[in-house]
């Protein structure tokens, strides 16, 4: 589930067999390194500080700092990219996205003239009306972003999104998954996937502070209030894309009450909430899950389906 990664055959260069993740977070840089798997091999997790949302600079000070080369794979931030869901234009494929670019011209802040954009169709809503959804960021800052990685043994394999990325932390199954997810400091994210599909995806606005927030508040206000925004979501997918009830419930929420925010939650929406399980080798670094996501992680560990013995791991924080 990799979107925009048009961009990066502007710069292709040869692959190399190990995986870099960058999650461009709207306070920090998260970087996950994952080397070619071996019984010794270490995954290595950085996070830099980043102001103003300067993150050229603070790549460059992480490729001075590390050595890494490999397949790069890149999570825009909110403020980075767009999703609008517009009717999907009467035109032959091949010029579906030059028409959704002046399609959505009105409905984002990004100019036509600076617009990469690519998109995936929606299921089916109500009335068999054929949708779209169009993610699209600013063509000048994305190939700066492309550039400065880009070089010294590294390649830009994928740009996505924190939707994709965290989507693709699930499993492919035929029933519906909906997945409450969160970065440290970010907006909560709810999506629901069904066969490796992108269902649903929202925003939620009001939750970036969670971690800071005792049980008492948690219970008092925001367990209540996601709750609500479940079930909205829940009946959106039953009602207008004719689905079956939700029936599972995950949340990856990186704070030390998780295990409690999960079971007040299932008290209020009265499913089973349980937590979801990164792969082995990251089981711990759910501050990471957005990189982790974007490198397909769990996909390959299942196509595998190899026993490993779990790769150590090596954190470190940066300012």
């Amino acid at each position: 589930m990799s979107l925009l990664s048009r961009i990066s055959n502007i710069f292709s260069k040869k692959q190399s067999l190990q995986l870099i993740g960058v999650s461009l977070q709207q306070e920090s840089l998260s970087v996950c390194f994952s080397p070619t798997r071996t019984a010794a091999s270490k995954n290595v997790f950085l996070q830099k500080k980043v102001s103003l949302q300067n993150f050229f600079q603070a790549i460059n000070e992480l490729k001075i700092e590390t050595n890494f080369s490999g397949q790069c794979h890149i999570v825009l931030n909110a403020l980075q990219s767009q999703i609008v869901q517009v009717d999907k234009p009467n035109v032959p494929n091949n010029e579906i996205t030059s028409a959704l670019k002046w399609q959505i011209k009105d409905l984002v802040s990004i100019s036509p003239d600076n617009m990469v954009l690519d998109y995936f169709d929606g299921p089916l809503l109500a009335g068999g009306k054929k949708k779209v959804n169009v993610v699209c960021s600013p063509l000048n800052e994305l190939k700066k972003i492309v550039e400065i990685i880009n070089q010294d043994g590294i390649t830009v394999a994928s740009i996505t999104t924190a939707e994709f990325a965290f989507a693709n932390l699930l499993p492919v199954q035929k029933k519906a998954c909906l997945f409450v997810c969160q970065q440290p400091n970010e907006d909560v994210i709810l999506i629901i996937v069904k066969d490796g599909q992108l269902y649903f995806h929202r925003r939620l606005r009001g939750f970036s502070q969670m971690a800071s927030k005792s049980e008492d508040e948690l219970a008092m206000t925001m367990v209540e209030a996601l709750a609500l925004e479940i079930q909205r979501s829940s009946d959106y997918f039953e009602r207008q894309l004719k689905q079956a009830p939700i029936k599972e419930i995950k949340i990856l929420l990186p704070m030390a009450s998780e295990n409690f925010f999960a079971r007040k939650l299932a008290e209020n929406t009265q499913q089973p909430v349980t937590l979801l399980s990164l792969p082995a080798g990251f089981e711990k670094q759910r501050d990471y899950a957005a990189a982790i996501g974007a490198m397909g992680i769990v996909n390959q560990y299942n196509e595998e389906q190899v026993v490993q013995e779990p790769a150590e791991e090596v954190s470190h924080v940066s300012g």
